[in-house]
């Protein structure tokens, strides 16, 4: 009633407007038949506390020097355009006076009232009146229109239908607060949600070549509610319906069932919150492809066009299908590509069905090719943090080139791994020029937080281990003594920086700092790394009793260094990087019984190589590619020339130069097992598969020299021991058994593990990236090269969760179940489950 009664004030104050001028000259009358033109002489406003009285007057249109008809159409033009501002309750146009041929006016209004407070009445929690207020913007002192308490009603009550409350009502009552002196209201928003309404039965009619079950699989928001599934609310929305249902005819068009139609879908409420919906179909006629013509092609032969095309007559018509060998084909090559990866960037091609004859449909394909477009310029948008050089030297697209897709993808994929920025965010904007035939390439970036503190915690001894360290990944040294560049740190050079220190206190400490520069010298993507450690291994006794050496204590120390050259590789293509680094350690043992040499001194020198190639296409939550990795390691062969007899060599005298070969192979694929795609603003998320193997060995150059102590593998846990984690030993992990419990005390030469892994991301926020996983892995270690099974493994099985943090990297907790017996452990495996808990663990290297 009160907004009738608000319209009637308006329509009453338009058609009245002449009646509230009063007469400042007592012989001065109206005449509405014969208006008189006046000046504005002055204008005042009357009853304004919170608009200023010179922003009414501008709204108004009114000027002061301006000719006016009284009675006229500005005066009434005045009220209209103070109305629209939705500010005001009752506005009056006065006539003051008159003064010969100068009128005064007063504007008087009677304000709004403002908002006090408002406050829900009815069922919401309280995590849910945050949410709401988010999205209402309701603040202290806005005026109260009708419009803003529609739009509350509105975006309250889609808030609770959104939840799956189909029948919630949503009403807005106001209340005068008489605490404040000028007019304000109490705004309450109430809310009855009724009962949530489910779907109970999805039921599909007309379906005689695509059974029902199917079908469902493709309503992915209208599915029928299920208990024991947590995925799956159930929720009924009209507009869930409506995006669903095209892809049930999607499905039936991939079949040939081009002309499969929805008749009609009902909806009927079995109880107060169960729907059942019923969906009709009409199928049609199962259509084939037919033959294909190939019209304006002059770079390419229509055979070989037919042959990257790849489908036959006969092959059941698909549209889908045919676009994605046109246009865009994820799994493999397509006409756009080919014609695009050679510089025809305006190339068009457009399917025309030419003839229908039974069920086989022909097509004509036409052609326009254009001519190849040259890049002319290439810029970079929105990197306030990292340096354009660190950018421009990992795009593939340079001015003067021909514009190739396939750059431009690899440019995307190489920006998304260095780290520094939102995957999600990358964009690509050629800017093309037809008429000159070169096209611009802008690419927009938005840089996330990299920088790491590093909070690694796991069990090694029965002890807990921590670690803590920092670790800069776009850091700057030729400004590390600039002043200006620390803010807070130099950074955006793309150089790696970290300091770390471990320990669990008495028992374990070790220190560890390292540098890499990616580009060395700034050409070529060379790269460089250092890096030196110091690690110590005790008993947890004292060093000193009373001033004296404690004859109680063990102890293992260690001191080494290691420096590395990198390099990317073309052949056999420009995935292929090689590694290099030499590595010095240096052991110095006391009593230590954990290894043969329990007391002297070793030296460890040795050569790495690493040849991987690498072409996941994101660092955190890889959907695609794969990482192969062999790594070589060798120390100098000294058995071979330095005439001691190994035989009789005391401990001290068989391992004060440590010799050893070391080999690693590792094999890592991610695919991505669905293809949903994100509603404009959102992140896609995608089932990924990942599989990985990895195989170690360690072997001697000499039989009477025999394994090294050190470097072995140790197999088991979450992979996170912390133990000899630069040094002396490997650990590999295998969830759903106790760490390293899988091999022998002094460590094993040989170790295998597979690893299968599902994940599902719950957010791709950069800020916090989250996912789900469940695991299936086995693996085994072996002391000699005799007993060596890669198929006589331990398994297991389990499910576990994952959050990166920028600031402080990869968390997870995985539950494992250990299938298998361990002689010698009967607490473990055999069906028995247990937590594994990881802060920055990575589950060894395999």
């Amino acid at each position: 009633m009160k907004l009738n009664f608000t319209y009637i004030l308006l329509l009453f104050s338009l058609l009245f407007t002449s009646s509230v001028f009063s007469q400042g000259d007592s012989t001065s009358t109206l005449d509405y038949a014969a208006p008189k033109e006046y000046i504005i002489g002055g204008i005042e406003v009357s009853g304004a506390n919170f608009t200023d009285k010179n922003v009414i007057k501008l709204l108004s249109g009114l000027v002061v020097g301006d000719k006016i008809k009284i009675p006229g159409d500005k005066t009434t033009d005045a009220i209209k355009a103070l109305w629209k501002q939705g500010l005001f309750e009752n506005i009056k146009i006065y006539q003051d006076k008159i003064i010969g041929k100068d009128v005064f006016l007063r504007i008087d209004i009677t304000e709004r009232p403002r908002l006090s407070r408002f406050a829900f009445k009815g069922k919401v929690r309280k995590n849910e009146a945050d949410e709401i207020r988010g999205k209402i913007r309701l603040v202290r002192e806005k005026v109260v229109t009708d419009y803003a308490l529609g739009f509350v009603q509105n975006t309250v009550r889609d808030y609770f239908v959104n939840k799956g409350y189909y029948n919630a009502k949503v009403s807005i009552t106001q209340e005068a607060d008489r605490t404040t002196k000028t007019p304000h209201t109490i705004v309450y928003i109430n809310v009855a949600r009724g009962k949530k309404v489910r779907i109970k039965a999805l039921t599909f009619h007309g379906n005689n070549t695509i059974a029902s079950w199917k079908l469902r699989r493709k309503m992915e928001d209208s599915k029928p509610f299920r208990a024991y599934n947590p995925f799956n609310s159930g929720k009924y929305l009209e507009e869930n319906l409506d995006k669903d249902l095209p892809a049930v005819i999607a499905k039936y068009n991939s079949k040939g069932y081009r002309d499969a139609r929805v008749v009609r879908d009902t909806v009927t409420f079995v109880s107060r919150k169960r729907v059942k919906i019923d969906v009709y179909l009409e199928e049609g006629h199962k259509f084939y492809f037919g033959k294909f013509k190939w019209f304006g092609n002059t770079k390419y032969r229509s055979g070989q066009l037919d042959t990257i095309l790849n489908i036959k007559p006969g092959d059941v018509f698909d549209q889908s299908h045919l676009e994605q060998k046109l246009f865009n084909n994820p799994n493999g090559f397509d006409i756009s590509s080919l014609y695009m990866d050679d510089g025809y960037l305006f190339f068009q091609v457009n399917p025309q069905e030419s003839n229908i004859h039974n069920d086989t449909i022909d097509f004509d394909i036409q052609m326009y090719e254009g001519k190849q477009a040259i890049i002319n310029k290439v810029t970079v948008r929105g990197n306030d943090k990292t340096n354009d050089h660190v950018i421009y030297r990992e795009i593939r697209t340079r001015p003067g080139q021909l514009f190739r897709r396939s750059d431009i993808m690899r440019t995307t994929r190489e920006l998304a791994t260095l780290g520094y920025f939102d995957p999600e965010k990358l964009d690509v904007k050629p800017i093309p020029n037809p008429a000159e035939g070169t096209v611009d390439i802008e690419y927009v970036v938005e840089e996330k937080p990299n920088d790491q503190i590093t909070l690694s915690g796991g069990w090694g001894g029965g002890r807990l281990i921590g670690t803590l360290g920092v670790t800069f990944n776009n850091f700057s040294m030729r400004n590390f003594f600039k002043k200006d560049s620390w803010r807070p740190l130099p950074t955006g050079d793309g150089q790696r920086f970290s300091v770390q220190a471990q320990t669990n206190g008495l028992f374990y400490q070790s220190y560890n700092i390292s540098f890499t520069e990616p580009w060395l010298g700034g050409k070529k993507p060379n790269s460089l790394t250092v890096s030196a450690f110091h690690s110590s291994f005790s008993n947890g006794e004292k060093k000193k009793i009373n001033g004296e050496p404690n004859p109680n204590r063990s102890v293992m120390n260690i001191i080494g260094g290691s420096i590395g050259l990198g390099k990317r590789l073309k052949w056999p293509d420009d995935y292929f990087q090689i590694f290099a680094n030499l590595s010095y350690n240096y052991y110095d043992l006391y009593k230590y019984p954990y290894f043969v040499l329990s007391t002297g001194f070793a030296n460890d020198i040795n050569l790495g190589l690493n040849i991987s190639r690498n072409s996941v296409d994101a660092p955190i939550y890889p959907k695609n590619g794969s990482n192969f990795v062999f790594h070589g390691q060798w120390t100098p062969p000294y058995s071979a020339f330095n005439g001691k007899n190994y035989i009789d060599a005391t401990p001290q005298q068989r391992y004060k130069f440590i010799e050893y070969q070391k080999y690693k192979f590792t094999a890592e694929w991610y695919t991505q097992l669905t293809n949903q795609r994100a509603a404009e603003g959102k992140t896609s998320r995608n089932l990924v598969l990942r599989t990985k193997v990895g195989f170690g060995f360690l072997t001697y150059y000499n039989k009477d020299v025999g394994v090294s102590p050190f470097e072995r593998f140790y197999l088991g846990g979450s992979g996170l021991s912390g133990y000899q984690n630069f040094v002396a030993r490997e650990i590999i992990g295998l969830r759903g058994y106790t760490d390293n419990s899988l091999s022998s005390a002094q460590g094993d030469p040989i170790c295998s593990r597979y690893t299968m892994e599902l994940r599902y991301p719950v957010t791709l926020n950069p800020q916090a990236t989250i996912f789900v996983l469940g695991f299936a892995e086995a693996g085994n270690s072996w002391s000699s090269y005799k007993q060596y099974n890669p198929f006589q493994v331990k398994r297991s099985a389990g499910f576990g969760l994952r959050v990166f943090l920028p600031m402080f990297g990869l968390l997870g907790v995985d539950y494992g179940w250990g299938f298998d017996n361990v002689p010698g452990n009967p607490g473990i495996g055999n069906g028995k489950g247990q937590f594994h808990f990881t802060i920055g663990g990575q589950l060894g290297e395999m």
